[in-house]
């Protein structure tokens, strides 16, 4: 049975403030196996890009899974016809000139797109480009990131999990512990437009002097980095 717009918000309201009934979470495992055709055609889409491109394949998750649905209804002031994520798959590239170019091709190869860049005003340390395709009325999830966005997320995801506190990875719980994954992420973002700049330098007029004084700026944030990432580690 098709749910409408409606039915689909009164069920996630329950999801957020209630224990649902059997019929409810049958519901919503219908709602979420709607996304399955609309998956499919995404993922045919972006992996056949990616093979041209000579990009890895992407990684998908054809369904958001009823808890982490309900996680995100209890986090979050949304409601459930407007979730993004319910479907959605990933690529990932080495450096933000690549993941500039997937970008500019996907957002002409896929229907319906937007364009979400979390990326110079991160989401509490997290950075990518995300790309929300509609397919017949159904939003999928492209997320797009360089490896060190990947790596970061991934880190954050560890470091969260050895502590018990998943809200780290949404802007709460210690304050310390957040800093020190604001300030690799941060750090992280500053290597990845030096890089880019790098890859641009061919049009750049500089002096050796400027040259020089960019490869030691690079240096430093390289060596802050690694600082950090060895104190994070240390407490995993």
């Amino acid at each position: 049975m098709q749910l409408s717009r409606s039915q689909i918000d009164k069920l996630g309201e329950r999801l957020r403030t209630a224990l649902p009934s059997e019929d409810e979470l049958i519901a919503l495992d219908q709602y979420r196996q709607s996304f399955a055709e609309a998956y499919s055609d995404v993922m045919e889409t972006v992996g056949q890009h990616m093979r041209e491109m000579g990009f890895p394949e992407p990684t998908g998750r054809s369904s958001k899974s009823t808890t982490s649905i309900t996680e995100k209804l209890r986090r979050e002031s949304i409601r459930l016809s407007q979730m993004q994520d319910i479907a959605g798959c990933r690529v990932v590239v080495p450096t933000i000139l690549e993941q500039e170019q997937v970008v500019e091709v996907l957002t002409y190869a896929l229907p319906d797109v937007t364009v979400i860049d979390r990326r110079e005003k991160s989401s509490h340390g997290y950075r990518a480009v995300h790309l929300i395709s509609v397919v017949d009325q159904k939003m999928v999830e492209v997320q797009v990131r360089t490896k060190f966005q990947h790596a970061w997320a991934e880190m954050s995801e560890r470091f969260a999990d050895s502590l018990g506190q998943p809200e780290i990875k949404y802007g709460k719980g210690n304050q310390s512990h957040r800093d020190i994954l604001d300030a690799i992420s941060a750090l992280g973002w500053q290597i990845e437009t030096l890089h880019l700049l790098s890859a641009q330098k061919e049009f750049m007029d500089l002096s050796p002097e400027e040259n020089a004084d960019f490869r030691q700026k690079t240096m430093n944030i390289r060596m802050m980095l690694g600082q950090l990432v060895a104190t994070l580690e240390e407490r995993l």
